[in-house]
């Protein structure tokens, strides 16, 4: 999840928390408000009834012109103990001019007399309190939704407006390469944070760059330095091969000393080409035609590997090209392929084909290999001459480098490697 939709998720459950409970907390309030003004309404008029009626005044007719209601009835001491002098109630009331139910707002007060008790009963339609309550909700949830949406843009502006440095610098990194030159990155924010993460930005880029520049400089010159001496080691048992005062014990000393060196040498070479690659030494893109380099290099490998008797079968059911450095493209197919051939049974087969999203590469095999490890270095399934252990090393350096994916798997007795764009 990215860092604003994160952000903005958290601020919306938080604006949504509390906006809600402002909403619900305003509406109550309000409505709380409306019933006191109507409750104190009802209660003068219930004081006046009282009033009236204990100094033996004429009581007013129920047809007054007013909403208010009354009526009055005895009561018992007992009652009046009871219940308490004065409450309030909310319910359904019949109203004889109109001669249905309507919503009243109810106040039953009892008071004494010279006579006893009696309990007055005074209520008022409350059709006009219902209209305003609709009301008041109607434009709460209208401001809870405009304030909830202006908080929301607000935050979205204001997130964007100061996490622009960031975009600035994450934009500068896709774009960066080491080894490739950079553009120093341009701090234009006043924030602190920002300032302080540009400068460690920079340092660490200024490092990695002379690291680079030492580490190109350290394969070149290992390459030279131990090609070299590998090399005069070989002649020179080449020679000593040659001698003829030799006996053949110690011809197969030396014959097995310079085939050492040779998996030496080609050790040697291939540590120093993954390290170039995960360098990115190779930048070189061009398109490349997978097609012809697999069917050149499986004519080569039958005629070194022909002892082996080894049935290819190539299907092409499409053109493959790559974007890709030429060199790495042979690279790829052609440890692939010796893969295939190499760790082949006798008489066995290899399965080619070419689409045009990718190409797999399967030989027959007895068991399957651990697909975890397969691609690590120095890894075999079972130890083959000639073999260095670095093939598929490379071939997943390779595919890595160039956003190639590449997998393993194991089926009818066949290891398949399928490579794909």
């Amino acid at each position: 999840m990215k860092l604003f939709h994160n952000v903005m998720l958290h601020v919306s459950v938080a604006s949504v928390l509390i906006m809600t409970a402002w909403a619900v907390f305003f509406y109550w309030a309000i409505i709380d408000e409306v019933n006191d003004e109507v409750d104190d309404s009802l209660e003068d008029y219930s004081e006046s009834l009282i009033i009236s009626y204990l100094n033996g005044e004429e009581m007013p007719s129920l047809n007054n012109g007013s909403n208010n209601q009354f009526y009055m009835y005895d009561v018992s001491k007992e009652y009046a103990e009871t219940y308490p002098l004065m409450s309030y109630r909310d319910e359904m009331v019949y109203i004889d001019e109109k001669l249905e139910y309507e919503p009243a707002r109810i106040l039953m007060t009892i008071f004494k007399t010279d006579s006893g008790y009696k309990e007055l009963v005074v209520y008022t339609p409350t059709i006009d309190k219902l209209d305003l309550q609709r009301s008041i909700l109607g434009w709460i949830i209208a401001l809870y939704v405009g304030i909830l949406l202006i908080l929301l843009l607000l935050n979205m502006w204001i997130f964007r407006r100061n996490m622009k440095p960031l975009y600035v610098l994450l934009s500068w990194f896709n774009n960066y390469k080491i080894g490739s030159g950079y553009t120093p990155l341009a701090n234009k924010s006043n924030i602190t944070e920002f300032k302080n993460l540009y400068e460690a930005v920079t340092i660490s880029v200024e490092r990695n760059e002379k690291l680079y520049e030492q580490q190109k400089l350290f394969i070149g010159n290992a390459s030279h330095e131990m090609q070299t001496p590998l090399a005069i080691c070989l002649n020179r048992l080449e020679m000593l091969m040659d001698d003829e005062n030799l006996s053949e014990k110690q011809m197969e000393e030396i014959a097995k000393t310079h085939q050492t060196l040779e998996n030496i040498t080609r050790m040697n070479k291939s540590l120093l080409l993954l390290c170039k690659i995960e360098n990115g030494q190779y930048a070189d893109v061009k398109d490349v035609s997978i097609n012809s380099i697999i069917g050149q290099y499986v004519e080569t490998f039958n005629d070194i590997y022909a002892s082996k008797n080894i049935r290819v079968n190539v299907s092409e059911t499409s053109s493959l090209h790559m974007q890709m450095n030429e060199s790495l493209a042979v690279m790829l197919v052609s440890n692939l392929l010796k893969n295939a051939y190499l760790h082949n049974i006798e008489n066995g087969v290899i399965e080619i084909n070419i689409a045009e999203n990718g190409f797999s590469v399967s030989n027959s095999g007895q068991a399957a290999l651990d697909p975890s490890k397969i691609f690590t270095r120095f890894y075999q399934g079972s130890k083959k001459e000639g073999s260095t252990g670095l093939g598929l090393a490379l071939v997943y350096t390779i595919c890595k480098a160039n956003n190639i994916k590449i997998m393993y798997q194991f089926k009818d007795k066949m290891h398949e490697f399928v490579v794909s764009q």
